[in-house]
């Protein structure tokens, strides 16, 4: 007889509650996406789909929610751009102050999202800035760059130098080696770096809150509303974008999946 092993069953336990507890607010959002509320959506009043077929029906709903793609789109361009940029250098050259360089990039992550939107917040007063959409970008641009910087500067330091050589064996111009060989080869990690970027953008409240002035994005109106019970549209939204979530990264894994079953296949 096999004896009964606590540890054996302590870690799955451990994990499904752990799933439960992560996930319990979210089957909250989607149930409550379906109540037929009025004015407060705290208590369950009936089920009606008519949340779900009049989003923008609820005051400001669906202009911070296309704010929040707005400045995640944008910003996630700006720092994408600018931070592959910024990895390349840091990797490819030796210049003054590059070790600097490379530890002053890592304090905005190490660094209390509330210090860094205090911080902006005061230069932009400083220079008499006017607060609202602009200032935001601004904001979270930088506030990303530092996480497009480290995922792909991982990416161009795992490639082989040899490739771009045989490029310019090939008499290819600088400009045709890194469209044809280097670009391709470092685009996994600046897709990486671009989804990354745009989820924390989509995500931020403090630095958006201490930088917005009177324009709202989805955060920080779900965060104004929260006090009388987040209207039953904003659950929609929510709900859907962590639907659209979970299918692309499963459509994803699929088509890895079958794009790696397809090369592990013998050739005939």
């Amino acid at each position: 007889m096999s004896k009964f092993s606590f540890g054996k069953y302590l870690l799955p336990l451990y994990t499904a509650l752990a799933l439960l507890f992560l996930l319990i607010p979210i089957a909250y959002t989607f149930v409550f996406s379906f109540n037929d509320s009025v004015k407060s959506n705290i208590v369950w009043r009936g089920f009606t789909l008519d949340n779900w077929t009049t989003v923008c029906r609820a005051q400001g709903v669906c202009e911070s929610f296309v704010n929040s793609i707005i400045v995640g789109v944008t910003a996630t361009l700006l720092a994408t751009a600018i931070g592959t940029a910024m990895a390349i250098a840091l990797v490819r050259y030796r210049f003054k102050f590059r070790s600097g360089t490379n530890l002053l990039l890592f304090l905005p992550m190490a660094t209390p999202e509330i210090v860094m939107g205090a911080g902006l917040a005061a230069q932009f007063l400083s220079f008499g800035t006017q607060k609202g959409l602009g200032t935001i970008i601004i904001a979270h641009t930088l506030f990303c760059l530092s996480f497009v910087v480290v995922t792909v500067k991982a990416r161009v330091a795992s490639l082989d130098p040899a490739l771009e050589e045989a490029g310019r064996d090939l008499y290819g111009s600088p400009a045709q080696v890194f469209w044809r060989i280097t670009f391709p080869l470092l685009l996994p990690g600046i897709m990486a770096a671009a989804l990354l970027s745009f989820a924390l953008s989509f995500d931020d409240f403090i630095i958006t809150y201490f930088n917005s002035g009177s324009v709202y994005t989805f955060p920080k109106y779900v965060y104004i509303t929260a006090a009388r019970g987040i209207p039953a549209q904003a659950n929609v939204i929510a709900s859907a974008v962590f639907i659209f979530a979970i299918l692309l990264v499963v459509t994803t894994q699929v088509a890895s999946s079958r794009k790696a079953k397809k090369l592990a296949q013998p050739i005939s």
